[in-house]
């Protein structure tokens, strides 16, 4: 390309007319305006600084407050001590009809009771922030009722009239993405399966009847929050495992399909495996 150039120079040097010259030197602009437009730009994208952030979701009047308001802090804790991922240490809530919701690709919509219907804009939002490519997952905090579940399964068929939820399992990337799960769990069993609504393929909405924040969720004084039933602090564990898998597919989408990641997360992996289950004190706990 250097060498085009250089020959059109030497060709406007010779050029004994002066309209001859401006013709060509116009001609000249020309080309290279062609050629910058042709040049790749990098394109924008969700969370440009790539560190993961479990922001809560917020609509109606709802307020992120309660034994699982550390839960965020907490995702993004394991997920640096497990894998060296960057992660944001104090996520801030968004709500879906605030455009700050398309800033960054993940977000976590949990409760335990019935939604008020989304209004208009939070409806707006939340089509703007999936079709962009964002994941959303949606953490019922009290399957037992599943009041919160249903909600949110209705109003997600306002957003995407085209999609349905369907149950994905072991066979799916977010159960392989990091640890290799043979199940769902959360602060309660539940069912062995995820839901998901799929789209290109890939999980965009992601449903848990398991209370995952409430596995996450630390008190002050650096315990645990709130009992996991029935399997105690192993079932905490394999929660958290779930948890480092959901960020690593946000993260990474279909990175498994890459093997240059392989040996780095293997090695990551057999490391978090032979660490003692002893769960450190977040930073600035007692």
């Amino acid at each position: 390309m250097a060498g085009r150039g250089l020959r059109l120079k030497r060709w406007l040097a010779r050029a004994g007319s002066s309209g001859l010259r401006r013709l060509v030197a116009a001609a000249l602009v020309l080309v290279s305006a062609l050629l910058l437009s042709a040049v790749p730009r990098p394109a924008r994208a969700f969370g440009e600084e790539g560190a993961w952030n479990p922001r809560p979701l917020l609509t109606g009047n709802a307020r992120w407050e309660g034994v699982r308001a550390t839960a965020p802090a907490r995702w993004s804790f394991e997920l640096e001590r497990r894998t060296s991922a960057p992660a944001r240490r104090n996520p801030t809530t968004v709500r879906a009809d605030d455009p700050a919701l398309l800033a960054e690709p993940f977000a976590l919509w949990g409760g335990e009771g019935d939604l008020p219907p989304l209004t208009e804009r939070e409806v707006f939002g939340l089509r703007r922030f999936l079709a962009l490519g964002g994941v959303l997952f949606v953490d019922d905090f009290a399957p037992g009722s599943g009041a919160f579940g249903r909600a949110a399964r209705r109003e997600l068929a306002r957003v995407l009239p085209e999609g349905s939820p369907i149950p994905i399992g072991t066979e799916n990337v977010v159960f392989r993405s990091f640890y290799l799960l043979p199940r769902a769990v959360g602060r309660v069993e539940g069912p062995q399966k995820l839901s998901a609504i799929v789209r290109g393929g890939m999980p965009q909405v992601i449903f848990s009847d398991h209370d995952l924040a409430g596995a996450l969720a630390r008190s002050d004084g650096g315990g645990s929050s709130v009992d996991v039933t029935p399997g105690g602090e192993a079932q905490r564990e394999r929660a958290f495992r779930l948890a480092v898998n959901i960020a690593m597919y946000v993260l990474c989408s279909n990175y498994k399909d890459d093997q240059v990641h392989a040996p780095f997360l293997m090695r990551r992996r057999a490391i978090d495996d032979a660490r003692p289950r002893s769960v450190p004190a977040l930073p600035g706990a007692p």
